[in-house]
Parts: C-alpha cells; structure tokens; sequence
C-alpha cells in the first residue's frame, strides 16, 4: 500500500473526534512542510512484534548514532494515543528546549524532550504548536 494511502487508513481508523483532529494536525504539517517526505510506521518490528504505537512521518533528517552508523528518520511524527495526540520532533540535541520554550503557551500539554502530548485540539494553542514544529525542522534541517 503506498504511504499516503496508509496514512489516510491510520486517520480514518481513530475514532471520529480523533480522526478529525488528526486530519487537521497532518493538513497543518504537510502546510509547513510541503515538499517533504511522508512516511508510516506501522509499530511493529521486523518479526511483525508491536513495539509502538503508529506514526506519521514528515520530512527527513539523518540520525548520527555513538558508532559511527547513520540512520535516515522523520523530522516530525504525528501519532494517536490512549489519551489523545502525540506530535514529536525529533533531533532536538537541546532536550530542555520544547519545555521551557513552548510549554506554559502551549496550553494542556504535556511536554518532553521531543514529545507533545495533548487531550485535544481545543486544549492546545495551535499556533504554538506549529511553532515548535517549524523550530524544530529549522534546528534538523
């Protein structure tokens, strides 16, 4: 199946509050990051075992890991959870900077290294949100 389409079956298959939310949350992203790489993460490993929750892959940027080794991942992921939504971004090297720059603006959110976790669209201020996206592709790209 090609990515878009399984993006869009991802989405559909929330339950309807969610799937709306989440078709606004990717409509925005794919609005910063037009021309960028889609991608989907089913959650399982390579023996077919779940390991983690789907996600929505946006954009591209090189992991360097303590080896040596380079891996290619997503800059932004998009992911639906038991509670809510999940947005991460990924590469941050400052894992205090979502928090301390974004967090109170934010709004109900609960803020990580790389991961904004929320209820709902209307517990967010959007335009945060986008901001810390945009911060976060600039700071990977």
């Amino acid at each position: 199946m090609e990515v878009k389409e399984e993006i869009k079956k991802y989405i559909n298959s929330q339950p309807e509050t969610k799937c709306k939310e989440m078709q606004v949350l990717h409509k925005h992203i794919c609005k910063i990051l037009p021309k960028s790489k889609l991608w989907f993460l089913d959650g399982k490993d390579e023996k077919g075992k779940t390991v983690s929750n789907p996600n929505i892959g946006y954009g591209s940027y090189s992991i360097k890991y303590a080896n040596g080794t380079t891996k290619e991942f997503y800059q932004v992921g998009l992911s639906a959870n038991t509670s809510g939504i999940s947005v991460y971004i990924m590469g941050l090297k400052d894992k205090t900077y979502l928090a301390k720059t974004y967090g109170k603006k934010l709004g109900k959110a609960s803020v990580t290294g790389y991961c904004i976790k929320f209820k709902s669209l209307n517990d967010i201020n959007i335009d945060v949100l986008e901001a810390a996206i945009q911060y976060g592709v600039e700071a990977t790209g």
